[in-house]
């Protein structure tokens, strides 16, 4: 007979699992850690900060440049591509992988959230959770205060407005905005 999966596993299969689960504990603290530590950097302090983003993360692409404050769960389901710039204030709870692409642009307070609760009573008061990832696409730029939810895909060199709220997924070379985020209109190449 197989094992149970443990709580990490279940989490990264994207079923339900406990987050209080102390293998889960551990590597919440420790990114905490982390990111506390990349928070408290100064501007000038540029290898400090690579060297702490490239402990905390699961990748950093050359020349991304993210401003602190940084706020994850993990850190190691986030991966950012090659020339990406996030603005103060990104959270990205990656319970789930979030996968970045080449040359995106994130303003500033963007909400990344992989996490899913259930919606009946019981198991939530219980305290299970689940995720589904979210991928961007390369050169795709999120403007101030936009939120991702989870499961969500947004295309290539789509770009949506301040403030949406990203509740589906959203196809190449866009312009969307909105609560949720609609489709405005193609962008040209």
């Amino acid at each position: 007979m197989p094992d149970e999966p443990t709580m990490r596993e279940r989490m990264l299969a994207g079923e339900l699992y406990l987050a209080d689960d102390p293998e889960l504990i551990e590597a919440y603290e420790r990114a905490q850690e982390l990111a506390s530590a990349y928070n408290a950097t100064g501007v000038r302090e540029r290898s400090r900060r690579h060297q702490l983003l490239g402990e905390l993360l699961g990748a950093v692409g050359e020349e991304t440049a993210i401003r602190p404050p940084l706020h994850v769960d993990y850190g190691s389901q986030l991966r950012f591509g090659a020339r990406c710039f996030a603005n103060f204030g990104l959270v990205a709870l990656d319970v789930a992988p979030i996968v970045i692409g080449d040359d995106v642009q994130i303003g500033p307070n963007v909400q990344l959230l992989t996490p899913l609760h259930p919606l009946e009573a019981g198991p939530r008061r219980d305290k299970w959770e689940s995720a589904l990832p979210i991928e961007i696409g390369d050169n795709v730029w999120l403007g101030g205060g936009v939120i991702v939810c989870p499961g969500v895909t947004i295309g290539a060199n789509t770009v949506v407005g301040a403030g949406s709220v990203v509740t589906r997924d959203l196809p190449a070379g866009v312009l969307a905005a909105g609560r949720p985020a609609r489709v405005v209109r193609e962008l040209p190449a």
